[in-house]
């Protein structure tokens, strides 16, 4: 069986700089697909199949840190690299806080960034069942399947749409955090047109209707007043 090569995503709007890191990358016998824009790089992420990303911090239309917010919601173990023209710790903690694995200030050297794109692939490679144990979550006598939204709650088992499936696993990976309206709103429906507040009451309605036993008195799905939500398993 032929081995299938390595896929990169590149998300860089700098042509220049796209285009060298590209050609040193496919050098190494990667494949790579290159992209200029946040909103390309979610599409192409949704589209196709990566072992690796890697994103520029500033971007037009929608900036690194919330397209790998988006891409974690979808993804929680492939690799993510940021790269980045300030030299701040502010960057780098923000970066890591929404899920990278590591980070390059410009300008680089090029052998340390093509080794650490290797250690990022070793990662990408280390096993599918990992994989699969994350895409899976069960709480109390729920379980949901983020793979093919399949969710079993407390009645007959049943499909999630995409966004419900997006706002559960934001709520289920912070979990015994507040969440924000506006961070959902920012996660969850990204660079679509921003739904009202209430929409994301609604959702929330939803899921205690779906998960628990008495939906007047939840108990996983908690609101924080004038703030936002909470997820307790």
């Amino acid at each position: 069986m032929t081995e299938k090569k390595i896929r990169i995503l590149l998300v860089e709007d700098e042509n220049t700089l796209r285009e060298a890191i590209k050609l040193n990358l496919e050098l190494e016998d990667y494949e790579v697909v290159a992209v200029e824009t946040g909103l390309k790089g979610i599409e192409t992420f949704d589209n196709q199949r990566f072992n690796v990303v890697i994103l520029d911090v500033m971007l037009p239309e929608m900036d690194g840190f919330s397209v790998c917010e988006q891409i974690r919601l979808k993804n929680t173990t492939i690799p993510i690299m940021f790269l980045t023209a300030k030299n701040t710790q502010n960057d780098k903690l923000e970066g890591l806080k929404r899920g990278a694995d590591d980070f390059m200030t410009k300008p680089f050297n090029l052998e340390e960034f093509l080794l650490r794109v290797k250690v990022l692939i070793k990662h990408s490679l280390k096993g599918s069942e990992q994989e699969e144990q994350l895409t899976i979550f069960e709480f109390g006598n729920n379980k949901v399947n983020f793979s093919t939204y399949e969710a079993k709650g407390v009645k007959k088992p049943f499909n999630l749409s995409y966004k419900e499936a997006m706002l559960l696993k934001l709520l289920i990976e912070k979990k015994g955090q507040v969440v924000s309206r506006e961070e959902i709103l920012s996660s969850v429906w990204g660079y679509d047109v921003y739904p009202s507040t209430r929409t994301i009451d609604n959702f929330i309605s939803s899921f205690r209707k779906y998960f628990e036993i008495n939906p007047k008195q939840p108990k996983h799905f908690l609101s924080v007043r004038s703030v936002g939500y909470k997820f307790i398993d």
